[in-house]
């Protein structure tokens, strides 16, 4: 018999390759890095080793034989042997169990001695210059090895912040040897974990949450949110000569109730979402229309001068669209929606198209009417996932509308 045949035979009992991927997996598991960092009851440690069971060792004496050879190469590892008697074959010595007595061993065998000696280097100078982070090296280690090349930056960075927390700047005007917007741009979901794990808590929003409010997290200036919107009375305009169709940041619009004559030439909003709906808006006496934004209303938010308004909310017949009713209902409790009833629904039949992935929690801010077309809407009432977008209904069916508000 080849020795190719036998080792194929020898393979379904334990062998180097099998012991060496249990190792590997302790290593993409980051222990064997945490190991380095402080000492646990991981070594010496025992793998998993099958054994030739009673019926191989009479039957296929030789395979055993030679798999008991290939053992006693398992240079690195720590065989241990038993004596076992049997009927046919007598009284022998086996390999029982194979075990690594040490994290050395384990990182010779794997060849992992280079990333080690990264490793350490690697924590031995955050510990110097940022020992808060080494709690997030302890639950990341992979990570770190990851971002070795960059690593000093990064520490450059949370340092820097540390040390100014209260500079309220873009990024853009941070000046740091080998740092600009765009490498912080790359490495914000790595800066976050950072910055969370370094900075004071005061110097944290922790009520803003998500990568995009990375800047007003962690108290950067960010990009001014701003507001589009529309005026629909031709009696009134901002700016002599304009088209009407205005964009302001949130800040300024927040003060925009406070010019002379705006409180006396509108007392009612509209919202839409679509910018065609938005664009094609009719006229109407004493109002604007915005552009709204989906689930994002933290802009509108800051115009508390809304408050004073009547203000309608046109969004599409669909689950998602009484969940951003709700939510904008949470800071505009006084908020009514437009067109979006059982009534339009079942007049546009014609134009009814599928939605994608429905909402489906609960919406405590819904009138009656609207939570029975909601729930009818979840339980498939007319089919499944139904839609009817807010541009699709018909534009005199909009005008009806607009006239009935002022009757």
């Amino acid at each position: 018999m080849s020795n190719r045949t036998t080792d194929l035979k020898t393979a379904r009992w334990g062998d180097r390759k099998s012991l060496l991927q249990q190792l590997q997996r302790l290593w993409d598991r980051g222990l064997l890095l945490q190991e380095t960092l402080h000492s646990s009851e991981l070594f010496p440690k025992r793998l998993k080793f099958r054994t030739p069971d009673s019926r191989s060792l009479s039957s296929e004496f030789d395979t055993v034989r030679h798999w008991v050879s290939e053992c006693h190469k398992l240079n690195g590892f720590r065989v241990v042997t038993r004596t076992v008697r049997h009927r046919v074959i007598g009284e022998n010595s086996l390999p029982a169990e194979v075990w690594v007595d040490d994290l050395q061993s384990a990182i010779t065998l794997l060849h992992k001695q280079a990333e080690i000696d990264q490793f350490r280097k690697l924590c031995a100078h955050t510990q110097q210059l940022a020992p808060q982070l080494m709690e997030w090296i302890t639950q990341n280690p992979l990570k770190l090895l990851a971002l070795a090349s960059d690593w000093p930056r990064l520490i450059d960075f949370v340092r820097w912040r540390q040390q100014h927390p209260a500079q309220h700047i873009y990024l853009r005007e941070i000046s740091l040897p080998g740092i600009d917007s765009k490498f912080i741009e790359h490495y914000r979901p790595v800066l976050a974990a950072l910055l969370d794990a370094s900075l004071e808590v005061e110097h944290i929003q922790s009520e803003i949450r998500g990568l995009r409010q990375f800047e007003q997290r962690y108290g950067f200036r960010s990009k001014p949110q701003r507001i589009r919107f529309r005026l629909l009375d031709s009696d009134f305009e901002l700016l002599p000569g304009s088209d009407k169709d205005h964009s302001l940041s949130a800040a300024d619009f927040r003060v925009l109730y406070r010019k002379r004559d705006f409180a006396a030439h509108i007392r009612r909003v509209f919202i839409t979402e679509n910018e065609i709906n938005f664009l094609a808006f009719p006229a109407h006496k004493k109002s604007l229309v915005i552009f709204g934004a989906g689930y994002g209303f933290s802009a509108l938010a800051q115009a508390d001068w809304l408050s004073k308004l009547e203000v309608y909310y046109w969004g599409d017949i669909d689950t998602h669209g009484f969940a951003i009713l709700d939510q904008l209902r949470h800071r505009f409790a006084h908020v009514k929606s437009l067109l979006m009833n059982e009534q339009t629904l079942l007049s546009h039949r014609p134009f009814w198209g599928q939605e994608e992935h429905p909402e489906g929690r609960a919406l405590e801010r819904l009138t009656p009417d609207e939570l029975s077309l909601y729930k009818d809407l979840l339980e498939h009432k007319f089919q499944p996932n139904l839609r009817l977008e807010q541009e699709r209904i018909q534009f005199t069916y909009l005008l009806e509308e607009l006239a009935r508000l002022d009757g």
